[in-house]
């Protein structure tokens, strides 16, 4: 069986104004999760209505510098945001400089109130996903090649260079649950992640995933799979449901782990089942660290043994 490993989802919106000591609890989970967590996660988000919300990449590459144990990447950035060749160099940077711990997560983007605030279009989601795609062709031409050109029909480069080139190549994340994003994650991604699922979707997608794979000539075995979303994790049930408040539901669509050690784990086995082997988890209650803390101590050497 594959190692499980957890991801620390980085708290970065609607925190009730608790900037001034944000830095620091988010360091104090951090500093507990590494060693344990192979990784921690920023969203990509500019707003939430009117919510206090932190950019990114900004957000992910302070951290990373100040926690060289884990690997870093984002849950997922939105291509529209930002020119691909642009992202190509940041993250070729990145890579470098965190000596090959950034992962590239990057979706279509979805969220057409933050586009249209922000001055960015927001096309089609046809358009989107064939904007993602030359998106991904130019990242992957920028970091391994010496030189590249291309002239889309959304994007162009011209006699491009992508010095140094990262080495290792930054693993490429794709978050998917539709067939042509399908396909995308099939052709393009080291890890297929979906979010806030529960094990009967996901093992739908799982068909539909293999079936991308067929076409695109791929074993569906080369990509690694990872759930994202919610986890509440208390000593006991009436603990968790407490812990959880209205953010998380219990047994809604938006798909949380909720209980006890015991019961989460029984809930994530039913999806290392179907081939998970990371879960990149938002803790409840932070800046408390219950969830953190018994995920560490009990969740997580129960699915390793």
């Amino acid at each position: 069986m594959a190692r499980i490993r957890f991801g620390f989802s980085i708290p970065a919106y609607d925190l009730d104004k608790r900037w001034a000591r944000y830095v620091d609890d988010v360091n104090r989970a951090l500093e507990r999760a590494s060693g344990h967590f192979d990784s921690a996660w920023v969203i990509d988000h500019l707003q939430a209505g009117d919510a206090d919300l932190l950019e990114g990449f900004t957000t992910l590459t302070y951290m990373a510098a100040l926690h060289p144990r884990l690997a870093f990447g984002h849950t997922v950035l939105c291509q529209g945001f930002r020119n691909p060749a642009l992202v190509a160099k940041m993250a070729a940077t990145l890579q470098l400089l965190s000596g090959g711990r950034f992962i590239l997560g990057i979706g279509a983007g979805w969220d057409e109130e933050e586009h249209r605030a922000y001055g960015y279009d927001f096309p089609s989601a046809g358009v989107r996903v064939e904007q993602l795609e030359e998106a991904l062709h130019r990242i992957t031409a920028l970091w391994t090649r010496e030189e590249a050109t291309f002239e889309g029909k959304h994007y162009r480069v011209i006699g491009a260079h992508c010095e140094p080139r990262p080495d290792p190549l930054p693993p490429v994340v794709i978050g998917a649950f539709r067939p042509r994003m399908l396909r995308l994650a099939a052709r393009y991604a080291d890890q297929w992640d979906v979010s806030s699922t529960g094990p009967e979707e996901y093992g739908r997608l799982v068909g539909e995933f293999a079936h991308a794979c067929a076409v695109v000539s791929r074993k569906p075995s080369t990509v690694r799979r990872s759930w994202s979303g919610g986890c509440v994790c208390a000593p006991t049930q009436q603990q968790a449901e407490a812990l959880a408040g209205d953010r998380y539901g219990v047994n809604d669509v938006d798909f949380s782990f909720v209980g006890t050690p015991a019961q989460v784990t029984l809930q994530m086995r039913s999806f290392v089942d179907l081939g998970v082997d990371r879960f990149i988890l938002d803790c409840a209650g932070f800046p408390d660290l219950t969830t953190l803390d018994l995920l560490i101590d009990e969740v997580l050497p129960a699915l390793s043994r």
